[in-house]
């Protein structure tokens, strides 16, 4: 799993880029009206450059989200309010406009509604509406939008990049993060435990699928939180999640979204809480990945896993898993079960890693982690030129140092697959393969 790029210090080194892109990023955009956040796998440092989807939180900045018994009069004059009503699904609110300020984006403006009993709601379906509306700026690279889905607008850049786009709002919730932060648990840390709280809230414009006021509804998130608790997982939980995301992507492979990643992590973060850290070690991975995959399949018959968060919250209601598949995907887990730690040679990746041999594996898995090291330092570079002085873009000798040697880098690789047997001469085909 190390060698594959999902070792500890991999994982660690890609979260700390990835937040210092942010950072710099948000500093070029200081004058603009949202925070750019990095979230999902990126964030958590668990997948290469293109192994998924990058996953993008637009934070509007002078919008905030208040449940009820926050004083109004302790929020600055220039943030427009809005008032939490929570009395639906768990984990789900609706937004009453509390306070107007003299200024309101145009994409709030065009998403407000009369309930026809004199108060003003946010809608999220025509917030989303608004949103998908803006245009598209990547610069000179071909961007192919697709409709949205859930409270994201996915778009492929350049053929191979492919993108989640999220427009969120600020929310106070401290007493629905002081009931996480008070429950009994072996994990994490109370210091972590409090910089979870800190972290805050955020709300995305989805609702519950099986609300009849879904349009109207927005979903409770922690994203920043939840990266921070994935990033104190220790080596082996991170990769039995890992381990439980190929299981799903090439075994189960639900078709629409039935079972998801954000279930796995769920159930790992579960496992964290509820086991003493020194039961997680090299040696004990295996146990803990058929406990993931026993927790799995116990989500899947019963429809029924609470979200770490808010536990009243069930992330499969309304998941729309019909009975065949449900009754296929208990029998397939029950097979993986059965099989032992055989199932792990089911995994394209790991039985590669397994079954080839070990020099050429080790000088690929050198020279992929740092492909993607490369492209990494030059989004950090990018970034810190256009934040200094957009005119060094282009000459910035740390930019030509790192591109020479990515495609010194990709040349070797070039070479080397042709006295394999492989006749590959686009560079760019070669980095899209090594790094998904």
């Amino acid at each position: 799993m190390t060698r594959l790029g999902y070792g500890e210090e991999m994982r660690r080194w890609r979260v700390a880029r990835y937040r210092e892109c942010d950072r710099l990023r948000n500093a070029e955009l200081r004058n603009i009206p949202v925070t750019s956040i990095t979230a999902g796998s990126k964030a958590e440092g668990l997948t290469c450059y293109l192994e998924s989807d990058h996953d993008n939180l637009f934070l509007l900045k002078n919008v905030i989200c208040l449940e009820a018994g926050i004083n109004l009069y302790s929020i600055p004059d220039d943030l427009q309010v809005y008032r939490m009503d929570t009395n639906v699904y768990p984990g789900h609110c609706i937004l009453f406009l509390e306070r107007r300020t003299s200024r309101c984006y145009e994409i709030i403006h065009n998403a407000l509604c009369d309930n026809g009993n004199g108060d003003v709601l946010l809608s999220s379906s025509l917030l989303l509406d608004e949103f998908s509306s803006l245009p598209v700026t990547t610069g000179q690279r071909e961007v192919v939008q697709q409709k949205s889905v859930g409270p994201s607008l996915p778009q492929t850049i350049g053929g191979s990049l492919h993108t989640d786009n999220v427009l969120a709002l600020r929310c106070l919730c401290p007493s629905v993060l002081h009931r996480w932060a008070a429950r009994p648990r072996h994990w994490p840390s109370p210091v972590i435990v409090q910089k979870v709280v800190t972290l805050g809230a955020i709300l995305t414009p989805v609702g519950f699928k099986g609300s009849e006021f879904k349009h109207m509804e927005w979903r409770i998130n922690f994203n920043s939180g939840e990266a921070e608790l994935v990033s104190n997982l220790n080596d082996t939980q991170a990769k039995v999640y890992v381990i439980l995301k190929m299981i799903i992507k090439d075994i189960i492979k639900p078709t629409n979204k039935e079972i998801t990643s954000y279930i796995l992590k769920n159930i790992v973060l579960w496992q964290a809480e509820r086991t003493p850290q020194t039961r997680f070690s090299a040696y004990s991975l295996l146990h803990w990945l058929h406990d993931g995959l026993r927790e799995l399949r116990t989500a899947i018959a019963k429809k029924h896993m609470p979200y770490y968060m808010i536990p009243e919250r069930n992330l499969m209601e309304a998941c729309d898993i019909n009975n065949k598949l449900h009754r296929k995907w208990v029998a397939d887990i029950t097979d993986m079960l059965e099989e032992g730690p055989g199932v792990v040679l089911r995994l394209e990746k790991i039985r590669k890693a397994i079954v080839g041999s070990p020099e050429p594996m080790l000088w690929y898995s050198k020279k992929r982690m740092e492909l993607e090291m490369l492209c990494l330092e030059t989004l950090k570079r990018i970034a810190k030129c256009r934040c200094e002085n957009a005119l060094l873009y282009n000459s910035d000798f740390v930019l030509k140092s790192i591109r020479f040697r990515r495609k010194e880098l990709l040349i070797e690789v070039r070479q080397r697959m042709i006295q394999e047997g492989c006749s590959v001469n686009d560079l760019n085909d070669i980095v899209d393969a090594m790094l998904q």
